[in-house]
């Protein structure tokens, strides 16, 4: 089933898509949580794909915004004392 207002995105729609860094100051006033992102300079992080039990990210995810770093904190201890 598809929605004929909201079609899926093609290739091309991808390649001339936008961020939010595009728009207008007072249009993007009307949408206050609305994170505009530059690129970094140099990339420090690799995403990857990690398995861990559902506890452990449960409790990671309690703990709020940025516990993606503060589990990257706990693995550079780790690695440490290899």
């Amino acid at each position: 089933m598809t929605d004929p207002d909201n079609p899926e995105w093609t290739e091309a729609d991808f390649e001339r898509a936008v961020g939010p860094e595009s728009l207008p100051p007072e249009v993007l006033a009307a949408f206050p949580r609305t994170k505009v992102r530059g690129a970094q300079a140099a990339p420090t992080k690799t995403p990857i794909s990690l398995r861990v039990d559902a506890d452990v990210l449960e409790r990671y995810r309690a703990t709020g915004p940025g516990w993606q770093g503060r589990m990257n904190a706990v693995l550079r201890k780790g690695v440490a004392g290899l």
